[in-house]
């Protein structure tokens, strides 16, 4: 006479977690700890009860091992870091625009983000100064070479002298527009030499 084995008849909204057939178990889900929360949106399992799920998870990758922080993720943008939804604070400066005006006082770089367009340059009105006209010759400044040789605008005077038996300063006249003096023309002492009527020579200097 063959056994029948009798099957304990479960509700309908109950499922299976766990199969055991001749001694081995086939399937067992009871120490399973999946849900709905750890499974993108879309797929489906079976959570510990043999129930089925579909996942809520709108992650698409582990963000465990992110670093980065809210000043390094730019203003108004979001990202996941460790599981954790970031909002950037990082200032967009775009392009900036920054001049030179004192060698003294070096352009200071805003922190934040910048769109590779911005440039620093010196400002206008003192790159206007370095032209070769102002540069001592043989020196270069900024890729300008110098072409100034100090005489530009200056006028030189020629000046005669008359000697004297006293010491004299011989200096350019500036009033008339003479910066220095390109020669000094000092005249000969005169000698005159005469018989006298001692039978001698007389001689008259000056």
């Amino acid at each position: 006479m063959a056994t029948r084995m009798k099957v304990r008849s479960i509700p309908e909204d109950s499922h299976y977690s766990k199969v055991v057939v001749n001694g081995e178990t086939i399937m067992d889900l009871t120490a399973d700890t999946v849900d709905a929360a750890h499974i993108l949106t879309g797929y489906t399992a079976h959570d510990k009860k043999g129930a089925p799920i579909t996942g809520t998870c709108n992650f698409d990758a582990n963000t465990k091992d992110a670093n980065a922080a809210a000043a390094e993720i730019l203003t108004g943008k979001t990202a996941y870091v460790k599981g954790s939804k970031v909002t950037g604070s990082m200032p967009n400066n775009g392009g900036v625009e920054g001049a030179i005006s004192d060698l003294d006082t070096p352009y200071t770089i805003p922190q934040g983000y910048h769109d590779g367009s911005g440039t620093v340059e010196i400002d206008a009105a003192e790159k206007s100064k370095i032209v070769a006209d102002n540069i001592r010759q043989g020196v270069t400044i900024l890729g300008v070479e110098g072409t100034m040789t100090g005489t530009e605008s200056v006028k030189a005077q020629a000046k005669s002298v008359t000697p004297t038996f006293s010491q004299q300063e011989v200096l350019p006249d500036t009033g008339s527009g003479y910066n220095y003096l390109s020669s000094v023309t000092v005249a000969a002492i005169p000698v005159q030499e005469t018989v006298n009527e001692q039978g001698g020579y007389t001689i008259i200097v000056g």
